[in-house]
């Protein structure tokens, strides 16, 4: 299987039962990348799919993994009094809470219409966070897009955030900022190599990025590409996609 970082969904299904990983290294993550920021990454997504800040909404948390972020949106929801479904494998979906208007669908998203189906229309928020450059390698990218506008009801809100974009890393990476950083984080003089002219196989790129908003405003949405909080940890090469169904 191939995927980002050698990761994808049938390895995320083994190291959410490795007892030996914490609950952020079973997502793919050292702590200090989630540690503590967890509150103002949920700040960040709450800013900009604002549909679930109101109430009695149906919002699907599409590969919620098994951290705080999820569980921040649970309790979120449960004192909305919204309807949450979270998709994921069993095994993430095991570690997280039971609560009244949870639903818990076990799948790989976006070959799950079977479970999803009588969702079409309906929901009114869609978060997919830190998981789009898994799905990218190891789906059909245009499906989980198309699949996912489908699932929207009208006025519905899709945010896919937390991407790592390759372009905005080379760009970093070649500031003055980006080599203090890189420098100060290996506790070296070196300065990082960046080649403009290179494709990296199975890396999202602005290309991509800007694929995604064409052909979802190619579908009568509204589609913007927006940048995190430079509070976020990686704000400085990932950025965010917010689609309105209009």
């Amino acid at each position: 299987m191939s995927s980002f970082d050698g990761l994808g969904y049938e390895e995320f299904r083994r190291m959410a039962g490795d007892t030996s990983l914490n609950q952020h290294e079973k997502i793919g993550f050292p702590s200090w990348y989630r540690d503590g920021y967890e509150k103002a990454i949920f700040r960040d997504i709450t800013g900009k799919l604002t549909n679930i800040n109101g109430r009695d909404k149906t919002i699907l948390d599409i590969g919620p993994g098994c951290a705080g972020l999820p569980r921040l949106l649970i309790d979120h929801s449960v004192a909305c009094g919204h309807s949450l479904v979270l998709l994921d494998s069993p095994e993430m979906l095991s570690h997280l809470p039971h609560h009244k208007g949870v639903t818990k669908i076990a799948g790989f998203y976006p070959n799950c219409e079977q479970a999803l189906d009588g969702w079409k229309g309906k929901f009114d928020a869609i978060l997919c966070y830190s998981v789009f450059q898994y799905i990218f390698v190891e789906a059909n990218f245009w499906k989980f897009l198309d699949y996912s506008i489908e699932l929207l009801a009208s006025g519905g809100q899709m945010l896919i955030g937390d991407i790592p974009n390759i372009s905005k890393r080379k760009r970093f990476f070649s500031s003055s900022a980006g080599i203090q950083f890189h420098q100060s984080f290996t506790n070296s003089t070196d300065v990082p190599k960046v080649d403009f002219r290179s494709v990296e196989t199975h890396c999202i790129d602005d290309a991509v990025i800007l694929g995604v908003i064409m052909r979802a405003r190619a579908q009568g949405c509204d589609a913007y590409w927006l940048p995190q909080s430079p509070s976020l940890p990686m704000a400085n090469r990932r950025e965010d996609v917010l689609i309105v169904k209009t």
